[in-house]
């Protein structure tokens, strides 16, 4: 007698929807199904449940939105902060927020990969799809951060060579694993460096040159992983990446690849002509 084919189970794990809401990591999102905080239809869940796009979702009482957006278009933009905004979707003191001039995204919202705080400038990104953010923000990721630094103080070689070795701050040992000089060179008492960090944590950059007695008064991201911030994007403004870019990004994170875009047609051709738009600008200044 032949066994009858077993039907696939219907919807996707709970916990993989939840981290691709952007609520953290599959693991993370296991233990708090485990605690009893999440209910689904109002029936509290357990770990190995299955969930369909019409189910209700709460976490610690709150709807879940977004949370099915495997269907749609994994998006990726570029941002390149200036200094003086926030990285919150909203301020007590009406400072302005990152998310101001951000394009609107389609029953969807926009995830920021990690922070820079007030005074820091540079490369932001941005993407609809949770998981990925949580994957390229984890420090297991390994993904280098590139800062262009202006310091003021004395330094030395013995000072680098502390600052790449690591340095002990009141969150654990910290460390730059690259120091270049920039090209800038000198000016007076200020000096210039490329540096790198790969694990994100609050201030940290700020926090490894303090430690050494001398003070950081410029603080620019330029790089993360293989992502640059290109010329024609001004402060203030924001690049889509395109597919193989994407993919690209989701390789470095060790994030699941996209699956095929559906109706993409249309936001490439968005894409394409936002980018020739950023490239006429571009032009026209430097021809001033």
């Amino acid at each position: 007698m032949t066994e009858e084919p077993q039907e696939a189970p219907e919807g996707e794990k709970l916990q993989k929807v939840l981290a691709r809401a952007g609520k953290g990591s599959r693991r993370e999102m296991e233990r708090t199904i485990s605690s009893g905080k999440v209910t689904v239809n109002g029936v509290v869940a357990k770990l190995g449940d299955r969930v369909k796009e019409t189910d209700r979702i709460d976490l610690d009482g709150k709807r879940i939105t977004s949370a099915f957006i495997s269907t749609e278009r994994v998006r990726v933009i570029l941002y390149n902060k200036p200094e003086g905004q926030i990285c919150s979707r909203s301020d007590p003191e009406n400072r302005p927020t990152v998310y101001d001039n951000l394009p609107h995204i389609s029953n969807s919202r926009w995830i920021s990969v990690g922070r820079l705080d007030f005074n820091t400038s540079g490369l932001l990104l941005f993407t609809n799809n949770g998981e990925l953010a949580n994957k390229l923000m984890h420090p297991s990721s390994g993904i280098d951060r590139e800062y262009l630094i202006r310091v003021q103080g004395e330094v030395d070689n013995d000072m680098l060579k502390r600052l790449r070795k690591g340095v002990l701050l009141d969150d654990g040992m910290a460390r730059f694993t690259d120091i270049k000089a920039g090209e800038g060179g000198n000016e007076g008492t200020n000096l210039w460096f490329y540096c790198v960090v790969m694990e994100g944590r609050n201030r940290e950059v700020r926090r490894l040159w303090e430690s050494q007695g001398v003070r950081v008064s410029r603080l620019k991201r330029v790089r993360y992983g293989n992502i640059f911030v290109p010329s024609h994007v001004r402060a203030g403004q924001w690049l889509e990446l395109n597919e193989k870019e994407v993919m690209d990004l989701c390789a470095t994170g060790g994030a699941e690849a996209p699956p095929k875009p559906k109706f993409s047609l249309e936001l490439n051709k968005s894409r394409d002509r936002h980018q020739r738009r950023l490239r006429k600008a571009h032009t026209s200044r430097t021809k001033r």
